[in-house]
């Protein structure tokens, strides 16, 4: 259901994950896995350490958006660093969606540090029966 426009994208996505520490103005991707369950299409992100207010969810036409911000922690005055690896900022992922989706009835619920988007596959997308009339006749075509 997902649609995939450039090929060289995940691995662009991958090397900047790994070389690129995500800055404010410079998002970085974050993780997720896509899968249909029956007659939905779900979308998790990985987004440990992020506040549901921090997460924004944007959809135009078929164009997926989803932006969270992971804060820093205030710490008290006294507090000195001796190691920090969590990556902070702006995380951000954009995901062109199919047209057998129904993007008016997306489902949102976070828990546990995970995003979960459910998106209905359209009315018109599943599979239906089509009946066939029996004609009432042959005809005969003369030129």
């Amino acid at each position: 259901m997902l649609m995939r426009t450039d090929p060289f994208r995940e691995l662009d996505r991958l090397t900047q994950q790994l070389t690129v520490p995500a800055t404010w103005s410079r998002p970085s991707a974050m993780p997720m896995d896509a899968y249909r369950e029956g007659d939905e299409y779900v979308v998790a992100f990985d987004l440990p350490g992020v506040t549901a207010d921090a997460i924004d969810i944007d959809v135009e036409r078929n164009m997926l958006t989803v932006k969270a911000e992971r804060r820093p922690v205030t710490k008290a005055d006294d507090v000195q660093m001796e190691l920090s690896e969590r990556p902070l900022g702006v995380f951000s992922r954009q995901i062109v969606l199919a047209d057998s989706l129904d993007t008016e009835r997306i489902q949102a619920d976070y828990d546990a540090g995970v995003l979960t988007l459910r998106i209905p596959i359209a009315e018109r997308a599943k599979p239906r029966k089509i009946s066939v009339g029996a004609g009432s006749g042959r005809k005969e075509i003369s030129g």
